[in-house]
């Protein structure tokens, strides 16, 4: 903590800071909504360390972190980007996420990357749902936490206001190790609680003195409860009973057994920062409180046929694992993947085993192929200061990984491993989109390719029954900051449009067609004659073909072509365009000519059969449907059910999911919720999700299949 701490900084100005032991590395992730102040603090504690000669501002376009062209446009980060850099001996990584829902891809990225999220919190905006899930998140897998209330120099900033939130969001263990003081509206410094003085921050230096009576005042209101927060987490069980009969407990043994309960996840401090005040108090937190790699777990690790390996730990001489955790690709640089390294040590020229499973459904294929490290470097914003080596628990870029995408796991060439990928949301949002020119369409698959390589949030489908090219994304910030990607990046300009939900077709009654197909122009003409009868199969049925001819009237070779040109005008359908499902046909009679009957002659007939019969009986067209369970906070459940029933939903029913929430779940039709992922999260102010599976077709209602086959 900063009140052990006896010396200054150390910086990195200009080059790359290097670390040879995981136990002076830090890995720590910034969490918090869109606007809370995770990328100032980041410039706050680069300027505080020297790393940068001072502290760029996001509305200027400035910061490290916020390099690329989106997010300079929209001042919000939009990437998960690396700031590292050194402060007493220790070497930490700072790792930037987008505060905004749609890019929560990036953000799972960095609580992968990370051995402890600091959880940033605006004094003037308060907490928001995102955050309060995402805490969940780290909790349930353990991650040391602190809390960082941020714009305390703001004029609405209300320090006791935001911290009873974040108690009351974040649970026990919540507790400030620091007070703000300010004088005339402005922030001054800091009081801590723990050695009870005062750090001022005036003229840009850190002074110590002792507290005025005032802030005194704020000492004897918060002290104790932090000191017993303290001891509930101590491994020394005498100490509570030494507190409570009076004794006063030693500073130096309290910090020591804080430190103890945040590296253990147990124990949550309460830091405030403001206008450069407070960053100092952060990095001997980040540094003294928060673990190293050595004490943080690995990913579970297999070989590559799945078997498990339990034997690798957090050692620089130990095999090699790494896994990229965020891969951009620049059209003059190349592709470069940013790693985190689990195990054994990364260098240049080395070669190998690059593996990537499970995520063939969103386009990554599996993959398992060697290839050459590049240049290993140590990015700072859009700056790559090269290093030599990148040890076990460090992260660093690599370039010109060809194959390498997101997620994919780096080992040993002749020890292939894979790591467990990290947890990923379904994209639920579609895009459909077209090239805008002949020459955009030749550039977009590899376009396309490129940016399903990057970001494992997004999907790429291309449909083969409405023939539209589809990108699923998270959301419509995710939509459009793509499309300028394949604008600006790749050079390829495309258009959103209308997209089509793919429907059926079916037959809404019984009937008997004839199809006849005979025609003589000279020479060899056609001639075929059948008879259908047509019915309809229950929902689900498919296609059956049943052959009832006697007496050879249509000759045994053809009886096929007949069931091939049902199939292929099943497929074209007869309303709409859209494929005919859930009949079955049966030929009973027809006839043949020894010299103009062939396979293609009986195939036109068996089409014009099927078109004669959607003439004489109504046919209907069938809508999918999806089973739909909507994951909200128990305040948002009535709003949910009732829009879901104004989306010609049926709700089925509700059930409790932990504490203050609710699974509500609903069939609804797929035409509804194309753009459900949009609603949702206005509806719910970003804390709702859903998830969606295919049930059935269901005949459409009969307004709405009018439009469609006008």
């Amino acid at each position: 903590m900063a009140e052990k701490a006896t010396g200054g900084t150390t910086g990195a100005a200009g080059r790359a800071p290097a670390a040879d032991r995981p136990d002076m590395i830090r890995n720590v992730v910034l969490v918090g909504h869109s606007g809370s102040g995770k990328t100032t603090l980041v410039e706050t504690l680069l300027a505080a360390t020297r790393t940068v000669q001072r502290a760029g501002r996001v509305e200027d376009g400035g910061t490290v972190s916020d390099f690329d062209e989106v997010e300079v446009r929209q001042q919000r980060s939009v990437n998960l980007t690396l700031a590292p850099l050194v402060h007493n001996g220790v070497k930490i990584n700072l790792l930037d996420t987008p505060g905004y829902a749609d890019f929560v891809g990036d953000l799972r990225a960095g609580l992968r990357a990370a051995d402890a999220a600091l959880f940033v919190v605006s004094a003037s905006e308060g907490i928001d749902g995102l955050t309060r899930m995402l805490w969940e998140e780290c909790a349930a897998v353990g991650m040391p936490r602190a809390v960082v209330i941020t714009k305390l120099d703001h004029q609405r900033a209300e320090f006791d206001e935001v911290l009873a939130a974040c108690q009351d969001a974040f649970g026990d263990g919540v507790a400030p190790l620091y007070l703000p003081v300010t004088e005339g509206g402005e922030l001054k410094g800091l009081v801590g609680l723990l050695t009870q003085r005062f750090y001022g921050y005036g003229g840009g230096a850190r002074s110590e003195g002792d507290p005025g009576p005032a802030q005194r005042d704020g000492i004897d209101a918060y002290r104790p409860t932090l000191i017993e927060g303290i001891i509930q987490e101590s491994e020394d069980e005498s100490l509570m009973d030494r507190y409570l009969s009076g004794e006063e407990i030693g500073t130096e043994t309290l910090i020591g057994d804080l430190e103890k309960a945040v590296a253990r996840g147990g124990f949550y401090p309460v830091l405030a920062t403001g206008g450069g005040v407070g960053a100092f108090e952060v990095l001997e937190l980040i540094t003294q409180g928060f673990p190293s790699p050595l004490e943080h777990p690995l990913p579970e690790i297999t070989t590559i046929d799945g078997k498990p390996v339990t034997d690798i730990a957090c050692d620089p001489d130990g095999p090699l694992v790494a896994e990229v955790v965020k891969t951009t690709s620049d059209p003059y640089v190349g592709r470069i993947s940013l790693v985190r390294v689990f195990s054994g040590t990364l260098r240049p020229d080395m070669t190998v085993h690059v593996s990537g499973h499970g995520l063939a459904e969103r386009g990554h294929e599996d993959h398992d192929v060697d290839e050459r490290i590049g240049t290993l470097s140590s990015p700072l914003g859009k700056v790559q200061r090269t290093t030599g080596k990148c040890v076990a628990g460090d992260i660093a870029a690599v370039a010109k990984l060809s194959r390498a995408e997101t997620g994919d796991t780096l080992s040993d060439k002749e020890q292939p491993l894979l790591m467990t990928a990290w947890s990923m949301p379904d994209p639920l949002l579609p895009v459909a989109i077209q090239a805008r020119s002949k020459a955009d369409d030749d550039k977009l698959g590899q376009a396309l390719q490129r940016l399903v390589a990057e970001d494992p949030t997004l999907r790429l489908e291309n449909n083969p029954e409405t023939r539209q090219l589809v990108l699923w994304c998270m959301g419509e910030a995710h939509a459009d900051v793509l499309l300028d990607r394949l604008s600006r990046r790749h050079g390829v300009e495309v258009e959103k449009i209308g997209l089509r939900v793919p429907l059926r077709e079916t037959f809404g009654g019984s009937c008997q067609a004839l199809g006849r197909n005979v025609k003589q122009t000279g020479g060899h003409g056609q001639y075929a004659i059948c008879h259908l009868e047509i019915e309809p199969l229950p929902s689900g049925g498919g296609f059956e073909f049943v052959d009832k001819i006697v007496g050879g009237v249509v000759p045994r070779q053809f009886i096929p072509s007949v069931e091939k040109g049902v199939r292929t005008q099943m497929q074209r359908g007869v309303l709409a365009g859209y494929p005919l499902v859930d009949v079955r046909v049966t030929l009973y009679d027809g006839k043949a000519h020894s010299v103009d009957s062939s396979d293609m002659a009986f195939q036109i007939a068996g089409a014009l059969a099927l078109k004669e019969a959607a003439a004489k009986v109504p046919t209907l067209l069938l809508e999918p449907v999806d089973e739909v369970t909507v994951l909200v906070p128990d305040d948002h459940v009535g709003s949910v059910m009732s829009d879901l029933s104004s989306r010609r939903g049926r709700v089925l029913g509700t059930e409790p999911v932990g504490t203050g929430r609710t699974l509500v779940r609903a069939e609804v039709p797929e035409l509804e919720i194309t753009r459900y992922a949009i609603d949702l999260r206005s509806m719910s102010h970003g804390t709702g999700t859903f998830r969606r599976v295919f049930l059935r077709y269901e005949p459409l209602p009969a307004h709405l299949a009018d439009k469609v086959a006008s």
